[in-house]
């Protein structure tokens, strides 16, 4: 049996590994090399115990004061197109307790042997830099510490083992922490690592084990016979396959509509810049600001932003100036580089209610979808990989993908 994944991101090339390393037959189709954008320039996190999703109470009255900043974290570039309204809409709906919960809960479920698989990956030759100092979330405001301690029983449930830190020791934990910081909350078994290295060695083991790799080859038709897909296509190429996978992040949402099952994915625009290191322990979630700071052997990597958009990789220098002073607040004498810094941007699929789709794709007997994980695409590919490895191979429905069928869009006439 043929297996044919169109995307070749973080989501793409994992789920072609998984299926790879049991004796499938894969081809990787991408629109360009593989591994670039949301996939390369992301902060490296594989954090489960902080995956609540997007959508949750206070996001929308947040979002609504950042919308006056031009250098907050948050920016939604305004539009009637009656898809973008109706996703905003749906994002607005899922933005309470209850459904972030659940949510958060299906994250924790998906990712939970996450760590274990890192570790496998490794052991099967795949070389790319990898901590494990665990994370802390920094808060300057009592109030955002206090707002995150509601669902912590969650993580504690599935013994990721949080720890309430506050004043100076909050500082014992990150001697670089200024006395701004009211404290923090400390997750032990996190882990971070080089994504754009962790993709490049995936694209490599891929090779190893005889995997086709096509770059640069958009598809832009899809053959369909009856309820199955026969071939993808790009431009004069044809990819036939017994099985599809669409796993192409942002682009997914058109993409879909080339399959008959349109999907509420839209892009999430996210930048990164790298500066020297600074000599952290681990890595940081400056909570309040909504910056990333992972320290690598010899670089500082601080990521952050989202930005509802288009489907673009173009720079915001606001947005990259605000990434940079955000530390100042949190870190002793902390002071943007003086030297030029490259910025990048990345674009993440984003859905309603901030869930991945994994499963079956709409009505499709032969087609299968991994897309829309947002800012968890590290630390969600390799349960979203096995999962679907078990459901494509094996027709083995695993209890952890329930709550990210395709069916909770596409059920009710495409709405959502």
């Amino acid at each position: 049996m043929h297996t044919v994944v169109i995307g070749g991101g973080v989501i793409g090339l994992t789920q072609a590994y998984h299926l790879a390393r049991e004796g499938e037959s894969v081809t990787v189709v991408d629109a360009r090399h593989t591994g670039l954008g949301a996939s390369e320039v992301n902060a490296g996190w594989v954090v489960p115990a902080e995956a609540a999703p997007v959508p949750g109470p206070g996001v929308i009255f947040q979002s609504m004061k950042w919308m006056l900043r031009p250098d907050s974290p948050l920016y939604i570039r305004p539009s009637v197109q009656p898809d973008f309204l109706k996703f905003m809409f749906n994002m607005w709906r899922r933005s309470n307790f209850q459904d972030q919960r659940a949510g958060f809960e299906g994250h924790l479920r998906l990712a939970q042997n996450t760590i274990e698989t890192f570790d496998e990956y490794r052991a099967d030759g795949m070389d790319f830099e990898m901590h494990n100092e665990g994370l802390l979330m920094a808060f300057t405001q009592k109030e955002n510490l206090e707002h995150h301690l509601d669902n912590l029983d969650l993580p504690k449930s599935f013994e990721l083992d949080p720890q309430v830190l506050l004043g100076d020791d909050v500082r014992t934990r990150e001697p670089l922490l200024s006395d701004a910081v009211y404290g923090g909350i400390y997750f032990p078994l996190e882990r971070h690592l080089d994504p754009g290295a962790m993709v490049q060695s995936l694209h490599k083991r891929l090779v190893e084990l005889g995997v086709k790799i096509v770059e640069n080859s958009p598809v832009d038709r899809v053959t369909i016979r009856g309820n199955k897909v026969s071939s993808v296509h790009s431009g004069e190429q044809t990819f036939d396959g017994d099985r599809f996978v669409l796993a192409a992040g942002a682009w997914t949402g058109p993409l879909s509509k080339l399959f008959k099952e349109p999907l509420p994915v839209r892009p999430g625009k996210g930048y990164s810049v790298e500066v020297p290191a600074y000599g952290l322990r681990g890595a940081v979630n400056l909570s309040d600001a909504k910056v990333a700071v992972t320290p690598f052997n010899a670089r500082l990597r601080l990521a952050g932003t989202m930005e509802f958009g288009g489907l673009d990789e173009k720079i915001n220098q606001v947005r990259i100036d605000a990434i940079l002073r955000a530390p100042r607040t949190y870190f002793k004498g902390w002071e943007p580089p003086t030297e030029p810094v490259i910025p990048r941007a990345g674009i993440r699929p984003m859905t309603p209610d901030g869930m991945p789709v994994i499963g079956a794709l709409g009505s499709l007997g032969n087609t299968f979808v991994s897309t829309g994980h947002g800012m968890l695409g590290v630390t969600l590919a390799p349960g979203s990989a096995s999962a679907l490895t078990d459901l494509i191979l094996r027709d083995k429905k695993t209890p952890a993908l329930l709550p990210f069928t395709s069916a909770r869009f596409l059920s009710r006439n495409h709405a959502a």
